[in-house]
């Protein structure tokens, strides 16, 4: 998979080049608040949007995480698409195991991918009726991240580039 067009201030660090950070649990690596910038290219319609906002990755109960409880990774933002500004959110859960690993679940508990960021670079791939998620997360910092979506269908043809950086 190549990068290709403009992510946001990402720098020349965001591509698939980047030297991978490694992270041993993904869980402590994420929490927190994070600043998020992200390309959307709709392929198909020839449309760009970007998304400006934050994520947090906080403890599902509330209070100070501990060991192995389940985060809400709560995004919020604009989007700009074709010229005009929504307001924009998503949750998903985010379940750690004792590896380090963890498993992302949509806010409803449906499954969505299983995340291994212990050799800095996990790729993910999710079936959406017809269309095929293929998900590509690299660490390349203590405080930064790169997330690429490709999806592909009937539904979309579409290139979702991410920059996350702790804020």
């Amino acid at each position: 998979m190549s990068w290709s067009g403009p992510v946001p201030e990402a720098g020349p660090r965001c591509a698939p080049e980047a030297v991978p950070y490694p992270v041993t649990d993904v869980a402590a690596y994420l929490a927190g608040r994070w600043r998020v910038e992200r390309t959307v290219d709709d392929l198909r319609a020839g449309v760009e949007g970007r998304f400006r906002g934050t994520a947090e990755f906080r403890p599902a109960g509330g209070g100070e995480p501990s060991d192995g409880e389940e985060l809400l990774h709560v995004e919020e933002g604009r989007l700009t698409w074709d010229g005009t500004e929504y307001p924009a959110s998503r949750t998903l859960r985010l379940r750690p195991r004792r590896d380090g690993t963890a498993e992302i679940r949509f806010a409803d508990g449906r499954p969505f991918h299983d995340l291994d960021l212990r050799g800095g670079r996990w790729s993910a791939v999710h079936p959406c009726s017809a269309d095929r998620y293929e998900g590509t997360f690299t660490t390349v910092a203590a405080d930064e991240w790169y997330l690429r979506w490709r999806v592909t269908g009937p539904a979309k043809d579409q290139l979702l580039r991410s920059v996350y950086r702790r804020a």
